[in-house]
């Protein structure tokens, strides 16, 4: 990983993801074969901004804040169905690192000290292609337990 004067964090992809993993290969749970891998995951520290591309040509961005609510670690989702810990108070957080698991994940570190979940490609492709319904579904949530989001800027 690379620091750019622009505050930005770079991990090129191309040395730990550009191999698709045989049919029976399944490092982690939900990873699918055919789920597009990242080719670029640039951090934007500025505006909080994590900047993914696909080897399908998709590309997205997905605030530090959405990613660290929808979590995939155990701190957030719980060990089981209904154990979700509905996450508040994040609208100010940033990513501070960002390190490679294996071939198949990155883990996020963020600036509330939370670094225990690993985002699968597939997880990861999964959220940018669900964002706005899983964000609404966010603020639905949310709102329904009393809480509201403060502006982030």
């Amino acid at each position: 990983m690379h620091l750019c004067a622009a505050c930005c964090h770079l991990l090129s992809c191309a040395s730990i993801s550009n191999d698709r993993y045989p049919t029976f290969f399944n490092p982690m749970s939900g990873l699918s074969p055919e789920s597009p891998v990242p080719t670029l995951i640039q951090l934007h520290q500025g505006s909080r901004l994590l900047e993914i591309h696909f080897d399908n040509q998709t590309e997205c961005m997905l605030s530090c804040e959405f990613l660290r609510v929808y979590s995939p670690s155990a701190e957030v989702r719980g060990h089981g169905a209904g154990q979700e810990v509905l996450q508040t108070g994040k609208e100010q957080i940033n990513i501070t690192g960002i390190e490679p698991v294996g071939r198949y994940a990155i883990k996020l570190i963020f600036d509330d000290g939370h670094d225990t979940g690993l985002y699968s490609w597939d997880y990861l492709y999964y959220l940018a292609q669900h964002y706005e319904s899983l964000w609404q579904d966010y603020i639905t949530k949310l709102t329904m337990a009393g809480h509201t989001r403060k502006d982030a800027s």
